[in-house]
């Protein structure tokens, strides 16, 4: 694969915690939403996939904890999700 399509997944990745991390503080984002946590999962995943052709292993290990928080979101979100749907039920 040449080099530049993992530099430009990773950017993209990139682009999308530091989305999520701006709507976070500019408070048009909820810590606990879908939105939130999706974007860094999605985020993180792009940048472990740049990082299997420009290897860093202090950035493998930050990334695959980034999105270990980000699957613990989710799950929450869900399991909240979840429970709201069947006490409307």
């Amino acid at each position: 694969m040449e080099t530049w399509i993992a530099d430009a997944v990773g950017m993209l990745g990139t682009l999308l915690v530091l989305v999520a991390y701006y709507l976070l503080q500019l408070e048009y984002a909820d810590p606990k939403g879908l939105s939130y946590n999706l974007l860094n999962f999605l985020g993180a995943v792009f940048l472990l996939f740049s990082l299997c052709f420009n290897f860093n292993m202090a950035s493998v290990v930050m990334e695959v904890f980034w999105m270990g928080a980000s699957l613990i979101g989710l799950w929450k979100f869900r399991r909240r999700d979840g429970a709201a749907s069947q006490s409307t039920s």
